[in-house]
């Protein structure tokens, strides 16, 4: 059996906040660039062009993309034949998120309680963290910090199987349209359906986070995510809501069983700075 030890995985998780943060992944910046060559509005164009400008800054300096380096939300895959020594492994990745954050100098955004005090935590943990034994020996870690301009844009509906596909695009689109340019487009759409109300966000969650270039495994589902993106880009939100052709540069469709009497629907937004950053230990 493979042992992992815990400060190997705090000093991993480190690693992927400051790089998340610091970086913007490659495909988002071709996307960007591509966007840009098609972009109609002039106001678009030039919005596009400082975004860019933006991440290189970003990247050359070692600094974060946006003031805002979230929540960090962390996907883990633990392998069934791995053992974790040294520590608990949630521990761990709390470690990691605590160096990264101030090591990094990233922004602590993380309050202790949601509704009285609001105290600040001073090191941006505890994570968000979801975990899922696979089969194997090594623990995948996929880090995406959530900032809120775009997350607080996040819906969840509970429809019924007759709103069917037309109700899907319904919610996806009055999502969209009510984020406007408060979820700072272009944006990154995940879209979670069936499973139950929780499932159904955890699978846009992990949706929003998928590598720009991925396409969902089930050609129906595909066809759908691309659908969704040209329904998208004609509401003319465009870059920064200043009206244009790219409003979102993907959309991303996940989907788990669920009960016969349901259709859960959820959707989270991520902004033009769709961070996320990957590890396989």
């Amino acid at each position: 059996m493979k042992e992992i030890h815990c400060n190997d995985i705090a000093q991993a998780v480190a690693r992927l906040a400051i790089d998340a943060c610091y970086r913007l992944p490659a495909d988002m910046v071709e996307a960007m660039r591509k966007s840009r060559e098609v972009e109609p509005s002039p106001v678009g164009r030039t919005i596009l062009d400082q975004l860019l400008e933006n991440a290189g800054i970003a990247a050359e300096g070692q600094i974060p993309l946006c003031q805002d380096t979230g929540i960090t939300v962390v996907f883990a895959e633990i392998g069934q034949d791995v053992h974790i020594v040294g520590g608990a492994f949630e521990d761990a990745v709390n470690e990691g998120v605590r160096r990264g954050y101030t090591d990094g100098y990233l922004r602590k955004s993380c309050v202790f309680e949601p509704l009285f005090e609001r105290k600040n935590t001073g090191d941006n943990t505890p994570a968000v963290l979801h975990s899922r034994m696979v089969p194997g020996d090594r623990v995948r870690l996929r880090l995406a910090p959530k900032g809120a301009g775009s997350e607080n844009k996040s819906v969840l509906k509970m429809l019924v199987p007759a709103d069917g596909i037309e109700g899907v695009r319904k919610v996806v689109l009055d999502a969209v349209l009510a984020a406007g340019p408060n979820s700072c487009p272009p944006m990154v759409v995940g879209v979670g359906l069936g499973g139950t109300m929780e499932m159904a966000a955890i699978c846009a969650k992990r949706a929003a986070a998928r590598d720009l270039e991925s396409r969902n495994h089930d050609p129906r589902y595909a066809a759908f995510e691309e659908e969704l993106l040209e329904l998208i880009n004609k509401t003319g939100i465009g870059p920064q809501g200043l009206g244009g052709l790219t409003t979102a540069l993907k959309v991303h469709v996940e989907w788990a069983p669920t009960h016969i009497a349901s259709l859960p629907v959820a959707v989270n937004i991520n902004c033009h700075a769709a961070r996320h950053a990957e590890v396989t230990l």
